[in-house]
């Protein structure tokens, strides 16, 4: 590729119709000039008129990332009841509760933080999960119509399409003047491997709406104006953030720190000006957040159930340095083994941009070195990259012994509780927004009758390393039904409310589902969540061991031991039942493994059992009041 035109020379992209000014403090008359011609190619407007873009287009972008999303989760639309979208359905099951809880919540106006309706009766701290408190809001009215499964999908589903059209709007408003490569930053950044094997299950993760609106908030706050305003929008996007992801949030955060960081190191002098005005504004932003967020952020740290750190060694949830140059499982170039042993399991694929990519990146990047923009993005995308081999370098599949850069900051608050996979999400970013700048530039060079070859060389360099890792379908499974005595909401006729219905086998995943299809009406035993080791050891785990009747039902449920149970078994699950602080004990009549040894067993611990629709049910209620 031929060295950047002299009007694209270290320029950094702003809204059309605004000046600003070059570092020694007067307008740069060759950057004007690019930016009008960016403009006039885009047919922009002034930012205070109306109409800054014909409405029809950003209606037709929308359709598009819209009609992407569908098809990512085309699978699961059929039969949402009846589907498992992708391939971890145990954090789909979590998901799904997470949002029957937040929608009970709201119609119970109960704590949205903290409940007891799962893993009763301790309970669970939804902040130290991911408690979905402001989709869950949102989507209260269709959880509560239509179902947890069909909420779960949806949003799913609209995470990828409003990723991508916010991602859209902020570059073609702020950052390019083509809307064409306005559209494949925006593509990239909602459908690139990462974002598509996070929708197998971590609607947190992929719910990224907000994210480009806060960069660019930080950004604008560096070029001074109006610092209260700006600080109070920053601080209000940040707060609805905050109750969509605290992840995300951190990782946007970590990305903003990057970047100024890298502008520090290429432009020092200017760098140091623009705190003036970002200061104050981030300032501002931080109390309004800390006012909003100061009860969560308590019951975040020192909350009851609260945990500290992730389960696990760092590394286990690390990618492979190798992993950038290579297909996720989900995309066109990948299958079911592409990514075996480069990544912790299928929704960790965070990288597997494939090497067509990379090898176009670093053209782009070295074409576009005199810029101030491209040298951030790759700046920012190379470090967020190496955060994520974790502790120690790799290769191949291979974890060598040489400390790697994460491993003098993983034992830092937040970053111990970080997946370390989830790093690569700041290089997504970067590298689309790199996608954006450069189709921005190549179309520059269609005006130029010299150019035209370049321009279409590069255009069809990007198509070709975008095909691909274009995503495919998501896959499907069936799931268990649940029994019509949950269903029906004849359960509320042998459960008080916030009592205990107690399913048979007693795991994590049937009680979820049940208690998911009541609306979170009943509470649950166990459950499928992150908490402490034990109430005097915080230290973040999987669940909790299970009660010892809990474990003898799924010893029989598995064949491992026979029917007969003793006075101190009989004893125990009477105990049991109190602990749990139980009404009732259900076993469906269909579809439960060793159904007739189970009813056996529940015969001998709690008396003969009586037919409800299509359960068993065994009324425990004079053990447990």
């Amino acid at each position: 590729m031929t060295g950047p035109a002299p009007d694209t020379r270290d320029r950094e992209p702003v809204p059309a119709g605004n000046t600003v000014a070059a570092p020694h403090g007067e307008p740069d008359p060759a950057e004007r000039a690019g930016r009008k011609r960016t403009a006039d190619r885009a047919q922009l407007t002034d930012p205070g008129r109306t109409a800054v873009r014909p409405w029809r287009s950003r209606v037709l972008v929308a359709l598009g990332y819209l009609a992407g999303a569908l098809w990512v989760t085309a699978r699961g639309w059929p039969d949402p009841d009846g589907l498992l979208l992708g391939s971890r359905p145990n954090d789909q099951g979590f998901n799904e509760w997470m949002l029957a809880y937040a929608a009970h919540a709201v119609s119970h106006l109960e704590n949205p933080f903290f409940t007891t309706l799962q893993n009763a009766p301790s309970g669970v701290n939804l902040m130290t999960n991911v408690g979905l408190q402001l989709p869950g809001l949102v989507l209260a009215p269709v959880t509560l119509l239509l179902g947890a499964p069909f909420s779960y999908l949806l949003f799913i589903t609209l995470n990828l399409a409003g990723t991508g059209y916010a991602w859209y709007h902020v570059l073609s408003r702020h950052v390019v003047g083509s809307r064409a490569a306005a559209f494949v930053g925006g593509l990239f950044c909602a459908f690139a491997p990462a974002l598509v094997s996070h929708s197998n299950g971590h609607p947190h993760i992929t719910a990224q709406w907000l994210v480009p609106f806060i960069v660019w908030r930080v950004v604008a706050l560096s070029r001074g104006g109006h610092v209260v305003r700006d600080g109070l929008v920053l601080g209000g996007l940040v707060v609805a953030q905050f109750f969509v992801s605290l992840e995300i949030l951190f990782l946007t955060a970590l990305g903003c720190l990057l970047l100024a960081l890298a502008y520090l190191a290429f432009r020092p002098r200017d760098a140091v000006r623009r705190l003036r005005p970002l200061l104050p504004g981030l300032a501002i932003a931080a109390v309004l957040v800390s006012v909003a967020a100061a009860y969560p952020l308590w019951m975040q740290f020192a909350g009851p159930q609260h945990r500290v750190g992730h389960p696990g060694a760092p590394d286990m949830y690390a990618l492979k340095l190798g992993s950038y140059a290579r297909f996720a499982t989900r995309s066109v170039a990948g299958g079911p083994t592409s990514a075996v042993g480069w990544a912790p399991n299928t929704t960790e694929q965070a990288s597997f941009y494939g090497w067509p990519l990379l090898v176009v990146a670093s053209g782009a990047l070295w074409w576009l070195r005199r810029e101030i923009t491209a040298r951030l993005l790759g700046a920012v995308g190379l470090a967020s990259a190496i955060l994520s081999v974790g502790t120690t370098w790799t290769s191949g599949t291979r974890r060598t012994d040489i400390p790697a850069p994460f491993a003098l900051v993983q034992d830092l608050p937040v970053f111990d509780s970080v997946v370390v996979a989830r790093f690569a999400l700041i290089t997504t970013a970067a590298l689309g927004v790199l996608l954006a700048v450069t189709g921005d530039r190549l179309a520059a060079r269609r005006d130029r009758p010299s150019g035209r070859l370049v321009a279409r060389a590069g255009a069809v360099a990007v198509a070709a390393a975008l095909l691909p890792v274009l995503p495919l379908p998501l896959e499907a499974r069936g799931r268990n039904p649940v029994p019509d005595f949950v269903t029906s909401g004849a359960w509320r006729d042998h459960t008080a409310p916030g009592r205990t219905l107690v399913p048979v086998p007693v795991n994590g995943m049937t009680s979820l589902y049940w208690s998911s299809a009541a609306v979170a009406g009943f509470a649950v035993p166990g459950g499928y969540f992150l908490g402490p080791v034990s109430a005097t050891d915080a230290t973040g785990r999987w669940g909790v061991d299970p009660q010892p009747t809990a474990a003898l039902l799924t010893a029989v449920s598995r064949g491992e031991r026979d029917t007969a149970v003793g006075p101190a078994e009989i004893a125990q699950a009477r105990a049991d039942v109190r602990y749990w602080k139980a009404d009732a004990v259900a076993l469906p009549d269909r579809g439960a493994r060793r159904h007739d040894d189970l009813k056996a067993v529940l015969d001998a611990l709690y008396g003969p059992g009586q037919r409800v629709d299509d359960v068993w049910l065994w009324d425990v209620r004079p053990f447990t009041r």
